[in-house]
């Protein structure tokens, strides 16, 4: 075996690989891609005000992991980094945008190659902001007052109010909206002028107030009795009277009043006297005036209040009805009525107390189960009680609350609906066909709808209707889980349309249904036996082994169904029959070797039948093989023959094992297995043993249960062998020496050592000799000579021009001799003055 292993597999290692060996070679392909990038941390909905920045974060499984960005299903690119800004942290990855506008409301995704994850962005209008607000004026009669305040936004609108009652502008007052500043002009301020004035910013929980003061020019005159008179625009118990104050604000009613002597003034709530002090609802007396005052008013100052001068020229009152207004109650918990795709119809009812001004609309809020941040679904207040949420996705757990809207303001939130799941209804089922019919009953099937969605399957329900009416009856109570359904208890004769719908959490599919009607009467159909494939050949079974056969079959009406054994009606007592509309069952608790034998089934109608066969074979294990004996010893080895037994077990002997046992210690082992013939020979016994053997039969289902064994012993006998060494003839090795590389003429500079190398091979090993002109150099010290496996060297020391001439190399030995020689020629050294003058 070769293996071919890479370590920290790569993108760089996706290529296709060959192995080869000689002339074969075998190749595979490797493709090679990168694990999956886990979403750890999920995308949060977020709600931002305009011009703040926003971070979009997610936190994934792998660092520095590449990551799609898409707004609406489009993805953002670095083509729109002016906009856009991508941060990558270790496995966190951001998405930022520095200055969020309207535009960028929608729905982000962030992908990965192993899973995505989605959130809103919603972009609202900042919260208002006074620049200015308006101040308290003293002025004289005839004067100008000039209310003025300033907002920041200039797109925003309000009201005046003066004692809690609107302001109409007419020819003496008018209101202007310039931008951000707002503006009351009062001309020729009279008397009746003086009060509390308010501006209310429409849509917006808060108001501005300040209080014009009238100075009155003092004219001395001569006292006199006069009765108590309260100057109200109005008086009496009329709906007119009624002062509106927001719940929160504050309510002060400065009442002039004349009389002289100064009156006294006495205000009561039913039969409670309101006195002065320092209280939430407190009065105060001034000359000319008498001033009523609630601090931050609440829902239970609502009232009629009077008000009673009294001096001795007389006494006057005045009613004044105090209406408190506030920001409605709280709705009720909202119902989910139906889940889509992804939406959501949710109900709710108004609240129980709609804080004195009429309900206008109301705002609704929705977050995932598991998140903390509410998402505001409408900006505008919605009129309506019943809301259709969208842009959901399928599958994520929600929950929606409710916030009621009056002129006052918004409510405190609803408590939150009921957890739920946007789903859409699945695909309508299919396959939709009629199984089977009768005079009174149809078995219709069907297979499951190819898109089932996020929410689990319900079941199914299935309904019929008569030709020519609209009326669906359905077939059964409640729904079927199965894929199949037989409806009873129908009219013979009619004609009837079916369809199948699946339910899930979010309702019924679109139904599924038959081509055409289909009349009730049972369709007359020829008996067909459908034999299962394992049947059409012998059935084997072993003894004691279990029978159960299924046999299927179609006919109508009912067919007669018989069974047979080899021509013979068949004995109930020994095989079990059991027969139904559609199929005959065949039973054998326990099988014995009498139960073999072929089976006829038969199935008839009138006289139209169809037969069919089954053939049962019970097998056992076979007897012992018969009257094994030894025909023949000689040396190591020993002839047996032996007798097929009488008894095979119903089935073919397949083989035989013979075993051998030695006397002395009667341990059996295996000589052959699966043997197929009846005699054989056992060799490789050892001499002076004596032996007996045995031989097993073996069948398909195993071995006999008992040998067949040998009467008598074979011995081995004992008998002497010489040995007797072959002789050789001795070979001559020996050879001659020859050089199988020569020297080689070369051309040196003196003064560095030089080596000539020479090869040689002869037996046995030559004497070698080396020579300088034909005289032998052998004790020249100059020289050295090495040998080393044949390979002849030799080192001549810092030569000069007098060491140049022929070299010779001469080897001998017993067998013969042989020369090899060169030439070599020493160059003097260039000095440095001779490379100068060169």
């Amino acid at each position: 075996m070769r293996y071919l292993t890479i370590n920290h597999c790569s993108l760089a290692d996706d290529a296709a690989y060959c192995c080869m060996v000689g002339d074969e070679k075998c190749t595979t392909e490797l493709f090679v891609k990168e694990p999956p990038v886990l979403i750890v941390k999920t995308l949060e909905d977020q709600m931002v005000m305009k011009g703040e920045r926003v971070e979009l974060e997610c936190e994934v499984s792998e660092e520095g992991a590449n990551v799609k960005w898409e707004k609406d299903g489009v993805e953002l690119t670095r083509d729109e980094s002016f906009k856009y800004r991508f941060k990558k942290d270790g496995c966190k990855h951001v998405l930022i945008i520095n200055e969020a506008t309207k535009e960028d409301c929608g729905h982000y995704k962030v992908k990965t190659n192993g899973g995505e994850s989605m959130a809103e962005l919603m972009v609202q209008e900042k919260n208002l902001e006074v620049y200015q607000s308006i101040a308290d004026l003293t002025v004289k009669a005839k004067d100008q007052a000039v209310f003025k305040c300033e907002v920041s936004d200039e797109n925003v609108r309000g009201t005046w109010y003066k004692n809690g009652v609107e302001v109409k502008p007419d020819a003496r007052i008018n209101i202007t909206h310039i931008g951000r500043v707002h503006k009351l002009t009062i001309d020729e301020v009279k008397p009746e002028d003086e009060g509390d004035y308010n501006f209310v910013p429409d849509g917006y929980a808060f108001n501005l107030s300040a209080k014009l003061n009238f100075l009155e020019v003092k004219i001395d005159y001569v006292p006199r009795q006069d009765p108590p008179k309260i100057h109200l625009d109005c008086v009496g118990r009329t709906p007119e009277s009624t002062i509106v104050v927001v719940a929160g604000n504050k309510l002060r009613l400065d009442v002039p009043i004349t009389g002289d002597p100064a009156p006294t003034v006495v205000w009561t709530r039913g039969e409670k006297v309101i006195t002065e002090g320092d209280g939430r609802v407190h009065v105060e007396t001034t000359k000319g005036h008498c001033v009523f005052t609630i601090e931050g008013a609440e829902r239970q100052d609502e009232g009629i209040y009077s008000v009673v001068v009294r001096n001795a020229a007389g006494e006057d009152t005045a009613d004044i009805n105090v209406k408190v207004v506030d920001v409605p109650d709280p709705p009720q918990a909202p119902r989910i009525l139906s889940v889509g795709e992804d939406s959501c119809v949710v109900q709710w009812d108004p609240p129980l107390f709609d804080g004195g001004q009429p309900v206008i609309g109301y705002v609704l809020e929705r977050k995932k189960k598991r998140s903390y941040r509410w998402m505001r679904l409408n900006f505008d207040p919605y009129t309506e009680t019943t809301y259709e949420a969208k842009r959901m996705i399928e599958g994520v757990e929600y929950e929606m609350r409710v916030y009621a809207v009056n002129s006052i303001g918004m409510s405190r939130h609803s408590p939150a609906s009921q957890p739920f799941v946007p789903v859409a209804p699945t695909s309508e089922p299919i396959g939709l066909c009629v199984d089977d019919i009768s005079d009174t009953s149809i078995s219709l099937k069907w297979r499951a709808p190819e898109r089932i969605g996020s929410a689990e399957l319900e079941g199914y329900g299935v309904e019929y209707c008569k030709e020519g009416t609209d009326e669906w009856i359905p077939a059964i109570e409640g729904l079927t889980d199965r894929t199949s359904l037989l409806i009873k208890g129908l009219t013979t004769g009619d004609k009837l349309q079916f369809r199948v719908r699946a339910h899930n959490m979010a309702g019924p599919s679109a139904p599924a249904t038959l081509a055409q009607p289909v009349t009730i009467r049972e369709i007359m159909q020829r008996p067909k036996i459908w034999l299962p494939r394992n049947l059409r050949q012998t059935l084997i079974k072993r003894v004691g082994d279990t029978v159960n056969l299924m046999i299927p079959f179609q006919g109508k009406p009912r067919p007669k169904v018989t069974w047979s054994k080899d021509g013979e009606p068949l004995n109930p007592k020994l095989v079990s029959v059991r027969n139904s509309d559609i199929d005959s069952i065949f039973f054998i608790r326990t099988s014995e070797r009498i139960h073999s034998g072929r089976y006829d089934l038969q199935v008839q109608i009138e006289n139209v039948e169809d037969t069919a066969s089954v053939t049962l074979q019970i097998v056992d294990v076979p007897g012992p093989p018969q009257n094994m004996k030894i025909t023949d010893v000689w040396g190591f080895n020993v002839a047996l023959d032996w007798k097929p037994p009488k008894d095979n077990g119903n089935s073919e002997i397949t083989g035989y094992t013979i075993q051998k046992a030695d006397k002395k210690t009667m341990e059996w082992f295996t000589v052959y297995e699966q043997y197929r013939r009846t005699n054989c020979v056992v060799s490789d016994l050892i001499m002076g043993n004596e032996y007996v053997f045995r031989v097993f039969a073996i069948n398909m289902v195993g071995f006999s249960p008992e040998p067949c064994n040998t009467k008598d012993s074979a011995y081995i006998q004992k008998t002497g062998i010489a040995y007797k060494p072959p002789s050789y003839k001795e070979h001559d090795f020996s050879q001659a020496p020859k050089f199988t590389h020569p020297l080689v003429n070369r051309s040196i500079i003196a003064g560095y050592n030089t080596t000539l190398s020479c090869s040689v091979r002869g037996i046995p090993k030559p004497k070698v000799t080396w020579y300088k002109n034909k005289m032998d150099i052998s004790n020249e010290a100059k020289y050295r000579m090495l040998s080393k496996q044949g390979v002849l060297t030799l080192e001549i020391r810092k030569p000069c021009p007098f060491d140049g001439g022929v070299y010779m190399c001469k080897a001998v030995n017993d067998s013969g001799e042989d020369v090899v020689e060169c030439k070599l020629e020493v160059r003097s050294q260039i000095t440095k003055e001779e490379k100068k003058s060169e």
